[in-house]
């Protein structure tokens, strides 16, 4: 096609082009390769299992899951933009063979089925991995990042307000049920005494004995021929009505509520009536600058060379307590357990080193490089000069004793211990006091007590400070930590910031932590499609034959790489 000063190539709308595959216009490095190729290297039974049989034949699981795990990728997270893709996008058209499942499908499919197919999923993306030394699970490097639950931001609940008003309404109930009983003669309890808590179940029973009374009332009223009489027995009957309907209208189900809510908490202080699993945490995104409290989750995850080797998500704003239930669940799988541990000084606890010391299975010199919190702070000059610091006290292990910078002794004077309520973990503390302060004349710089200056001293926290001070300031050491922040913090930064996952899309903390499955199942095999992109092969099944000699068909790896990355 031609006109008078240029010339084109030739355009028809409507005809037939060979070839009718696709296939041959995907590359061979992109990331829909890697998907479809890991898919179908695992076991068919995996997906097969949430599947009981009968009715409708469904759509086949193994092409579900590549198009999901493709959709995450792609920064697709709702099933409508899935369902849209399939119909407009050419690698999801290949994947699904050009199906077309509609956004319920997939939903009931990512929301249902694959709660019981991630977890086993993410876990042979992994251990291929390993095999093919991508990863060596030398050094966990640890963090966590708090996530927005798809919960609304103002339909808040809090434990102590919950307290408060159940505590009154324990009173009301108290008082109504000694009126029932002095009034329609209804027991308050078994026993003839109030209890201590009125129970739900406790109100039912008053509900149905004045249920008796008023519908007793109700005829004694309507059968009176006295109109005098029938006047003052309609006034009870209504007083009763009255007593019925505040038990079964108001008290009973504030009082169930109070109950469900009190036990949906857990060890928490807060909840979302939205998303009941979402705890308020304070984020680093606050639209409002006021430092508002937002429903949410905190992920954990573990990195090595920037690839994802395990996740959890928790209820918990801090990090300390998330660190154990973390290594747990990687103790609870096939993989193996990794030699070291690296995490910032928010997981810095008594607790978290006792179990790193004694319980976790860790292989090297220095098992673990995680700071406490104030090991930033002695390092600097301005700390040792500070007189109110023990650490910078002289110590006599002889006779255990301090001496102040007043040159008094602060001698040891009995032992004394706390327990956390929330994890039972007991800390026994040395209590030492000094044996005289009235006249110290820099007592001022030294406590705020109006008495002699105490210490409490925990002699097994002191100790695995300074392991764990020698494990981080050892040279190997100091070099592994110093790769911590271009390792997990990368990894968070791809997630929330490149591929826009800000907020969650599932509610409820089963749902969430598939959510976080699939995007870390999606980083991985972004990585491996990248790295395969510049200097990795990929081999498939292949099959030679010749005339002279048929050579056996048999698979190759998933992926092998030149060097691990």
């Amino acid at each position: 096609m031609s006109s008078q000063t240029a010339t084109f190539q030739e355009y028809t709308m409507g005809q037939l082009v060979l070839p009718m595959d696709f296939s041959d216009l995907i590359p061979d490095d992109h990331v829909a390769r890697v998907i479809h190729t890991f898919v179908e290297a695992v076991d068919n039974d995996l997906f097969f299992a949430p599947y009981k049989g009968g009715g409708r034949p469904a759509y086949h699981p193994k092409m579900m899951t590549k198009i999901v795990l493709y959709a995450y990728t792609q920064k697709w997270y709702s099933c409508r933009q899935i369902a849209q893709s399939l119909r407009e996008n050419l690698p999801m058209m290949w994947l699904a063979a050009r199906q077309e499942p509609d956004f319920r499908t997939i939903n009931r499919f990512r929301s249902e089925r694959m709660q019981d197919i991630i977890t086993p999923l993410f876990t042979r993306l992994v251990e291929l991995l390993l095999d093919e030394q991508y990863i060596s699970m030398d050094t966990y490097f640890l963090d966590g990042t708090k996530i927005e639950a798809n919960a609304n931001r103002y339909t808040f609940v809090w434990r102590k307000s919950v307290e408060k008003h159940e505590a009154r309404l324990q009173e009301k109930l108290t008082g109504l049920l000694a009126h029932i009983e002095a009034t329609i003669e209804a027991d308050a309890s078994e026993s003839g005494e109030a209890p201590d808590r009125v129970s739900p179940q406790k109100v039912r029973e008053a509900a149905e004995a004045v249920e008796h009374e008023m519908h007793q009332a109700e005829a004694e009223w309507r059968e009176e021929p006295d109109r005098q009489v029938r006047k003052e027995k309609r006034a009870v009957f209504q007083n009763i009505r009255t007593i019925h309907r505040t038990l079964t209208r108001d008290y009973l189900p504030r009082l169930e509520r109070y109950e469900s809510q009190l036990a949906t908490f857990g060890d928490r202080n807060s909840l979302s009536k939205t998303d009941p699993a979402a705890t308020f945490m304070r984020m680093k995104e606050d639209h409002m600058e006021n430092g508002q409290l937002k429903p949410g989750y905190n992920v954990q995850m573990g990195t090595e060379n920037q690839f994802v080797l395990g996740y959890s998500v928790h209820q918990r704003p801090t990090d300390t307590r998330c660190l154990i239930p973390h290594l747990e669940l990687l103790r609870s799988r096939s993989l193996p357990f990794p030699k070291q541990l690296a995490a910032d000084a928010g997981y810095g606890s008594e607790p978290n080193y006792t179990y790193l010391l004694e319980e976790a299975p860790l292989q090297t010199e220095n098992p673990f490089l995680i700071p406490y919190n104030t090991l930033a702070a002695e390092t600097k000059p301005s700390f040792t000069k500070r007189i109110d610091k023990v650490q910078n006290w002289d110590y006599d292990e002889t006779n255990d004793w301090f001496r102040c910078p007043n040159n008094r002794r602060v001698t040891f004077r009995g032992y004394t211990s706390w327990t956390d309520p929330i994890t039972g973990y007991r800390r026994d503390f040395k209590r030492y006091e000094s044996e005289d302060c009235s006249d110290c004349p820099i007592k001022a710089f030294c406590t705020k007590a109006e008495g002699n200056r105490q210490v409490l001293w925990n002699p097994t926290y002191e100790e695995e400070k300074a392991k764990a001070r020698a494990f981080l300031w050892s040279p190997e050491g100091a070099a592994t930590y110093a790769k911590r922040k271009i390792e997990v913090e990368s990894v968070f930064g791809q997630i929330k910031g490149n591929r826009s996952f800000r907020r969650f899309h599932l509610r409820g903390l089963e749902k969430v932590t598939l959510e976080v499955g699939l995007l870390a199942a999606a980083h991985n095999l972004l990585k491996v499609a990248e790295g395969r992109s510049d200097f990795c092969y990929f081999f498939v099944f292949f099959s030679f034959h010749s005339k002279k000699k048929r050579y056996r068909t048999y698979p190759a790896p998933l992926f092998v790489s030149r060097r691990a990355f």
